[in-house]
């Protein structure tokens, strides 16, 4: 009996929320750490979340968060916890610039109180802004209702 491939099929909205949410609670533990290594830079003292440079840092720490896990497996480890998976659109393996440009093109997504992600309900393809402006697409991994 030949095997059937199921074609993939892009990831709903609550699940993409929902793994959104647990990796928010990891990378505020990931802020946690990456402040306690700036603070003796420093003096010890607090750092006011007001500072360019430190808002820079976070920045920085969150790109490099959530690039590091979409570059290795293209999961976060919310994403693994919901069965889903970053991939391109044209099905090559993902690339630091795609990367890239989905990180910096999701900040409007979030922003402009969402709407980049409840696009998602209208998007025949069931696409967010900024999975169709960095080519590339969350799928469900498995096909089970």
């Amino acid at each position: 009996m030949p095997d059937t491939v199921t074609p993939l099929k892009s990831a709903s909205l609550p699940k993409r929320l929902a793994a959104l949410f647990y990796d928010a609670l990891l990378l505020v533990a990931v802020w946690f750490v990456a402040t306690a290594l700036v603070l003796p830079l420093n003096h010890g003292q607090a750092i006011h979340t007001g500072n360019p440079f430190y808002s820079s840092y976070l920045l920085f720490v969150s790109f490099f968060f959530f690039g590091w896990f979409w570059m290795h497996g293209g999961q976060t480890l919310g994403m693994r916890a919901w069965r889903l998976q970053l991939r391109r659109r044209d099905g090559l393996p993902l690339s630091w610039w795609h990367v890239l440009l989905r990180f910096l093109s999701a900040m409007p997504s979030w922003l402009l109180l969402g709407l980049g992600y409840w696009w998602i309900l209208f998007d025949k393809e069931k696409l967010a802004w900024h999975d169709r402006f960095s080519e590339t697409w969350i799928v469900q991994l498995d096909q089970n209702p």
